[in-house]
């Protein structure tokens, strides 16, 4: 059954990526993270209390408590760092380099998980790396963009990826013994508390009414196609092994590149599509 909440997981992240990226558009990029957060607050909470878990509240202990609220430290960071990454660059030049968190995650989850690294994960676990080494493009199609913010994309979406792959181990630890739906509202409440403190301390709360309509309606979508995909992803991260669970939300990146070039028009260069063959593959391969 986790393998299911895994690729619903893969399905909702993928949508998210083009919604976000329609919604903060002519935007602060950290202003649209804190709106979103709300949107996933809300729901992660309402299904915690239409499924009643908040009664185990009380009971967490301090470790998982404490997992939890590291696991939510870093996944603000690197929604941060992900979505100013999706402001400068392509969806298609940030996606695979955010996508190669399953990288280290799958190291980490050997070396502090103890989860079991066969030849066959080894072969996964290389043609993971290649698959997204040849997907990663520094060109630009637009004219207007300048040399160095082709140089910032790049540095937002690797702490992106680097926070990403912390997230899944410190929450893989903070669930063993916490409702997967409450584990996750947990964490959402911290990540909350990180973006609006950043968007009042730049005073970006200012600029609260000046957003477009547009963008509210599809900040809301993304808020809401995230909270979908984390309440699937810790719900499949509590029964399945972290090095087989995040490769498979990370083929989210398939359907993201789907979307990218039926609606945002962008288009992937002939090494990016052999890339994405190899990433594909050596996923799939982990569920041998």
């Amino acid at each position: 059954m986790w393998v299911l909440y895994a690729f619903l997981s893969a399905f909702f992240a993928g949508i998210m990526a083009i919604l976000a990226k329609i919604g903060i558009r002519d935007m602060d990029s950290n202003l649209a993270t804190a709106i979103r957060t709300l949107v996933v607050v809300v729901l992660s909470w309402g299904i915690v209390f239409l499924f009643p878990a908040e009664q185990t509240l009380a009971t967490i202990d301090s470790k998982s408590l404490l997992f939890l609220v590291l696991s939510g430290l870093v996944t603000g960071a690197s929604w941060l760092c992900y979505f100013k990454a999706l402001q400068l660059g392509s969806v298609n030049q940030v996606t695979p380099v955010d996508k190669s968190s399953v990288l280290l995650t799958m190291i980490l989850s050997f070396l502090f998980l103890g989860e079991p690294l066969s030849l066959l994960k080894v072969l996964a676990l290389f043609s993971i790396g290649i698959g997204t080494y040849l997907m990663i493009d520094f060109k630009s199609d637009e004219a207007d963009t300048k040399k160095n913010q082709q140089a910032s994309w790049f540095i937002y979406a690797s702490f992106s990826a680097f926070f990403a792959s912390l997230t899944a181990i410190l929450g893989k630890i903070g669930i063993e013994n916490v409702p997967s739906n409450l584990g996750t509202a947990i964490r959402t409440l911290v990540i909350l508390g990180i973006a609006w403190v950043i968007v009042f301390a730049q005073k970006k709360h200012r600029d609260l009414p000046l957003i477009a309509k547009r963008n509210w309606y599809y900040l809301f979508l993304s808020g809401l196609a995230t909270g979908l995909s984390w309440l699937c992803y810790y719900r499949a991260l509590q029964d399945g092994p972290a090095s087989v669970v995040v490769p498979i939300d990370k083929l989210s990146i398939v359907l993201t590149i789907f979307f990218s070039y039926f609606i945002l028009g962008e288009k992937l260069r002939k090494k990016a599509w052999l890339g994405l063959i190899l990433l594909v593959g050596g996923t799939l391969l982990l569920l041998v």
